[in-house]
């Protein structure tokens, strides 16, 4: 078997059954889980930057990327700190914006390009921190601690997303044909694009015959299996972002952080659309 292929199913074993226990349980713990995603992931769209020889500001954008799911939960949760929040969180943006623009001002010539570390540091933020974070609503938004409920609103999203890449890999290599994206991605193809909406669609019967009814979760089939093609669709697209992203920085992984799979942009390149798609469909359905 390819070592690779044995790391993959090695990290796979260990981390779906954490990831999971940590959604079910919820709170705090999820919320770290979830912070921890958003801090390496800004941190290694700074190292993409880096290798475009930009320079972004790593410890502001990781102190911002961390801060948003703990402020998201304390305001789904009502934690007291809220009412900072709520009367001050203009001020503490303008603060944050002020500071990078300050790190641009000091010691920065024209040749280390000030204008574009201070934008990719915002951008590393919205894109690694600000889209993912929105796991925290679709955690907490309704569904208490220790809910089944909770983890599975979470991880349906998450497995259209797995289904579809997985098909659309193998439907690549099965069909071939015209490809998807040359300039971006060459080995994506038109066929494996379809492969994997398809594939994604049909995970939406699974769960709404065996998952959600049990639950207690109100997502009847239609809803589901229309909300499943947006995801395949939009996940699709933003597996070619992050792929433009590493063509730009000239690398073939954002990191070598988890053995067999790459970085934490490597895993989640599909999920920084996803995630956020997924939330607007629940809050369209009346599930959020």
């Amino acid at each position: 078997m390819d070592t690779n292929l044995i790391r993959r199913i090695a990290v796979a074993v260990v981390a779906i059954p954490l990831a999971i226990a940590l959604t079910w349980y919820g709170s705090w713990p999820f919320v770290m889980l979830v912070a921890v995603i958003t801090v390496l992931g800004t941190r290694e769209v700074l190292a993409l930057a880096g290798h475009a020889k930009v320079e972004g500001f790593a410890l502001t954008a990781s102190i911002a990327a961390g801060a948003l799911p703990v402020l998201s939960y304390a305001v789904l949760s009502d934690h007291p700190f809220v009412l900072v929040w709520s009367s001050a969180w203009r001020d503490i943006i303008a603060i944050w914006l002020m500071a990078i623009i300050f790190l641009a001002l000091r010691n920065r010539t024209k040749d280390q390009q000030p204008l574009a570390a201070a934008a990719i540091t915002v951008f590393a933020v919205l894109y690694a921190a600000a889209l993912p974070t929105y796991l925290v609503e679709i955690r907490h938004a309704f569904w208490p601690v220790q809910s089944w409920p909770g983890t599975a609103m979470v991880f349906f999203p998450l497995v259209v997303t797995w289904v579809c890449d997985t098909a659309a890999m193998f439907g690549g290599r099965i069909f071939g044909g015209p490809k998807l994206a040359t300039e971006i991605s060459p080995a994506k193809t038109r066929s494996g694009a379809i492969s994997g909406v398809v594939a994604g669609v049909l995970v939406a019967p699974i769960f709404t015959i065996f998952v959600f009814p049990s639950l207690g979760v109100p997502l009847t089939l239609l809803p589901a299996m229309l909300m499943a093609l947006v995801l395949a669709v939009v996940g699709q697209a933003g597996d070619l972002a992050e792929s433009l992203f590493k063509r730009a920085a000239g690398v073939k992984d954002s990191s070598a952080l988890i053995p067999g799979h790459g970085g934490i942009l490597d895993r989640f390149d599909s999920l920084y659309f996803v995630i956020p798609t997924a939330a607007i469909c629940y809050r369209l359905l009346g599930l959020l």
